[in-house]
């Protein structure tokens, strides 16, 4: 077969220089468009569920919540673990599903068993949602939201209600989490005593305030042809409007909720706050997609920043500085770049001078761009990226892809300078010389690449972190994950407004 590949090459050298210039031009488009990471994604598919039961201690939350979502997943197709934290008045739970599934199914799957178990769980908690669908890596932009001028107040409502939004509408953005500063409440501050004079419990306010904050609709009037929508607006607009309920009558009299307390505007109860350079500030943290080019993204969003930053107040400034996943990545993937550039140049010496024919020389070096670039669309097609490990992984090859080269390009030479030596009736055809002196060392190549192929494969049966990052097959053991049932410590989440710190379990 190798044989009458190299006599087929030979015999169609013009359309072989052609084939190969257009294999390079494909593997330089390729290249150019692949995205680029500091590390593949190593991370199982998995779904987040968030569950918020305000006022909860945390051994009712585990009890009520988390252990029947657990149970629920535990049954659910295609999961190989199930994990949870629980603090107080929220729980999460991390369902983790085979290697290779498809995270949109694993999705639809954990959304049907929570229509199942929505109806076990306490009635007065919030309904379980699933988070965004991110990566481990999806962090990508940390922002600070400063000013000498406003309060953290400000700063606050203003990142929930317009900052947040707009980078949420920039492609290939997951998730904007606000940390820190003072969220906007409105609040009834009710008096005790006024309360007891009034011989009126809170729950009674809360109702009321509960009730009446609605419009409802009368159905449609026609009159002359012509349809009339009949709404009753009971939606308060304006903060005299809540003092303004009426929670009750008495002897015809109605007792307003302005007579039972203070209704004013505030800030919620922080359990954490957020800071830059020593300083209070309001953080945004910004999380990708899976399979989104990081440093697109990070383009993208630094135009709709540029576009933000000019609608702010004057004396409102958004930090950007505060954590770029982008610049790590440059910087990393610029480290490997300078390491695969130095091996090409050490090796295009040393060709020089152990070869010592120019010629000889660049067409072994061709080798070199030729596997590059081929490597590229290969990597393409399996859907990887470009990163340090495949970086990585081509320099340390860049002595093994000339190894053929040289030894093929070296015994052509010896044999044509053989035959250039011979007297005019002996001499052969040049294409004849080359053709025997390729087959004659045909065996010793193939044997010598086999040898270097099977000294690799061992890689590509490895393990947990090590086995992912090198796109092995198996499991991967996550990092610090709880064992045997013992507390440890989380990440903290962000849900709407609130961040809380969580203190987990490994689930059932």
């Amino acid at each position: 077969m190798l044989t009458k590949l190299i006599h087929l090459s030979l015999n169609n050298r013009v359309l072989i220089v052609l084939l190969s210039l257009a294999l390079m031009a494909v593997g330089l488009y390729v290249t150019t468009t692949m995205p680029v990471d500091v590390f593949p994604d190593f991370t199982a598919p998995t779904v987040t569920i968030l569950t918020e039961a305000h006022g909860m201690a945390p051994t009712e939350v585990e009890t009520l919540v988390t252990f029947p979502i657990e149970t629920a997943m535990n049954g659910a197709s295609g999961v190989r673990r199930v994990r949870s934290a629980t603090a107080v008045g929220f729980s999460v739970v991390w369902v983790e599903f085979d290697w290779g599934t498809d995270i949109l199914a694993d999705r639809q799957i954990v959304a049907e068993k929570l229509g199942l178990v929505r109806g076990n769980l306490p009635p007065d908690i919030e309904p379980p949602i699933m988070a965004p669908q991110a990566s481990a890596m999806g962090e990508v932009l940390f922002l600070a939201i400063r000013s000498e001028k406003h309060s953290l107040f400000d700063l606050r409502t203003m990142a929930d209600t317009t900052i947040r939004r707009r980078l949420l509408g920039v492609e290939g953005v997951a998730q904007v989490t606000p940390i820190g500063g003072d969220v906007k409440q409105y609040q009834v501050v009710l008096s005790p005593s006024k309360l007891q004079a009034y011989l009126i419990s809170a729950s009674e306010v809360a109702k009321a305030l509960r009730e009446t904050n609605k419009n409802a609709t009368a159905g449609v009037m026609v009159d002359g042809g012509q349809e009339f929508l009949v709404q009753g607006l009971g939606r308060v607009q304006q903060l005299e409007q809540i003092g303004d309920t009426v929670v009750t009558v008495r002897k015809e009299v109605p007792i307003r909720v302005g007579q039972l307390g203070v209704v004013q505007i505030g800030a919620a109860l922080k359990r954490g706050t957020g800071s830059a350079m020593g300083k209070p500030a309001v953080l945004l943290g910004i999380t990708k997609q899976p399979h989104v080019n990081t440093l697109e993204l990070s383009q993208r969003l630094d135009q709709s920043l540029d576009e933000i930053q000019a609608t702010l107040p004057k004396g409102i400034t958004i930090q950007r500085n505060i954590f770029r996943q982008a610049n790590f990545i440059e910087t990393a993937v610029r480290n490997v770049e300078g390491a695969l550039r130095d091996g090409s140049i050490l090796v295009m010496v040393i060709v020089l001078l152990f070869l010592g024919n120019l010629r000889a020389s660049i067409i072994t070096l061709v080798a070199i761009p030729m596997s590059l670039l081929t490597t590229m669309i290969v990597l393409k097609s399996m859907g990887a990226s470009i990163n340090t490990m495949t970086l990585g992984g081509m320099a340390i090859a860049i002595g093994a892809l000339v190894d053929d080269a040289i030894v093929d390009v070296e015994n052509v030479f010896r044999r044509l300078r053989e035959n250039h030596h011979l007297p005019a009736e002996e001499r052969r055809n040049p294409i004849s010389v080359v053709f025997h002196a390729s087959v004659e060392i045909r065996n010793s190549i193939f044997f010598a690449t086999v040898i270097v192929i099977l000294v690799f494969t061992p890689l590509f049966f490895l393990s947990g972190v090590e086995g992912r990052l090198l796109m092995a097959p198996g499991p991967l053991a996550i990092e610090g994950e709880p064992k045997d049932g013992k507390r440890t410590e989380a990440k903290s989440h962000a849900i709407g407004n609130n961040t809380i710190g969580l203190l987990g379990r490994t689930g059932a």
